[in-house]
């Protein structure tokens, strides 16, 4: 049977304490014994179904880790504070100092300042590559290479990774593939591609409501195990734990993940058409204009679309500025960075979520002053959306 990441979400069931529907939350950061015997077993991670303390882990991060490595289809997961807090300790569990990285070029400003900035003090050095030149992404492979990472949907640019392609490379050089997936959950799924670790900053599309931060990183046991380990693991060490109230919300909303990741795919499809007929710059990976839109319709779960994230370039950051602040006014979304959302929300990425990437790079990758990055909401009338939109671009010289 083919593989539905929304059905393997659906098939896990869970019953709260008292037969409630929904899981019990383990409201508690540290667990009783009956015996000191089991307390030991457990701190030694010999004693499954035992609890010791929530840093550690907890029944209700446990319970929505698995629903999402059902929904990427690996063997389990580890949910974090944010997606941050997933990425961070996956490069540190990989690399040690002498070690070495190659990123995709276009990524989160967050992971970019990470690897660009901080893992140099550690002994770690990332080479920036176009991920969807595979040519150049070998040639920057060294001896000391460990990791290739990169966005299966890059962030601003909407780049797409050629996964299959990027596990083959990592194969022949014995080299992890870590793909973040934040921007295309269900409508691609990298592990069934090839990708060893998929991340996710659960804040995102995956969440949907914008009242709560997490991460995961999805992957094997082994390497789950290995993240969780109290003497080495970094996931555990650096404390990055999600709170089991924001676990058992997450876990509710991604219910109605498929329904919503359809209404966001259908609303951005239908936008990005009719901006690209008005001549605007569009970018969105369901228009036959984009590179790799033949490449993500091979990779695609096709249920759930292209995806809800699209870019304009008006021209400059006075332009981008005085439409969003116009379109904000007019009730057609938020000025405000990430996504995922209910309302649309857009941002100018280059004085924003990519203000960490020097502007010489973000020139070089073709982020322009006026691109403006698209999370498009769950609007019922997109018609209506599409129509209040154009009053604004026209409004402000845009069209």
């Amino acid at each position: 049977m083919k593989f539905n990441p929304a059905d393997n979400i659906q098939d896990l069931q869970y019953f709260g304490e008292f037969g409630g529907v929904n899981p019990s939350i383990s409201d508690s950061s540290t667990y009783t014994f009956l015996s000191a015997k089991t307390m030991f077993d457990t701190f030694e991670g010999n004693a499954d179904g035992c609890y010791l303390y929530s840093r550690h882990s907890t029944p209700s991060n446990l319970y929505l880790g698995e629903a999402l490595a059902a929904m990427e289809g690996t063997e389990t997961a580890n949910v974090s504070a944010s997606g941050m807090g997933a990425i961070t300790p996956v490069l540190l569990q990989l690399c040690n100092a002498g070690d070495h990285i190659v990123s995709s070029r276009t990524i989160y400003g967050g992971t970019y300042a990470f690897l660009k900035n901080f893992t140099p003090k550690l002994g770690i050095e990332t080479s920036f590559v176009d991920i969807t030149k595979l040519d150049i992404v070998e040639k920057a492979i060294t001896k000391n290479t460990k990791v290739l990472y990169c966005e299966s949907v890059s962030n601003p640019l909407l780049e797409v990774a050629d996964i299959k392609s990027l596990s083959a490379l990592a194969k022949k050089y014995n080299l992890k593939l870590v793909v973040d997936n934040t921007f295309s959950p269900l409508s691609i799924s990298p592990a069934k591609l090839g990708a060893d670790i998929v991340c996710h900053s659960l804040t995102k599309f995956i969440n949907g409501s914008s009242d709560t931060v997490g991460g995961v990183v999805c992957g094997t046991q082994e390497f789950i195990d290995d993240l969780r380990n109290v003497n080495d693991g970094a996931s555990m060490l650096l404390g990055s734990t999600m709170d089991s109230l924001r676990a058992a919300s997450v876990l509710k909303n991604m219910r109605t993940l498929h329904i919503r990741m359809k209404q966001h795919s259908y609303n951005a499809a239908y936008l990005a058409d009719k901006f690209q007929a008005d001549g605007l710059k569009t970018v969105y990976p369901g228009l036959k204009s984009h590179p790799s839109h033949i490449l993500f319709k091979e990779m695609m779960n096709e249920a759930y679309g292209f995806g809800g994230m699209l870019t304009l370039d008006v021209g400059s950051l006075e332009k981008a500025n005085e439409l969003m602040e116009l379109m904000q006014h007019k009730n057609l979304g938020y000025l405000a960075v990430s996504l995922g959302f209910y309302k649309t929300l857009f941002s100018a990425p280059g004085s924003s979520t990519s203000s960490e990437i020097p502007e010489d790079e973000q020139k070089e990758m073709g982020l322009s002053d006026g691109l403006i990055r698209f999370s498009i909401g769950l609007d019922n009338n997109i018609e209506r959306t599409y129509q209040m939109m154009k009053a604004c671009m026209l409004q402000v010289g845009v069209l």
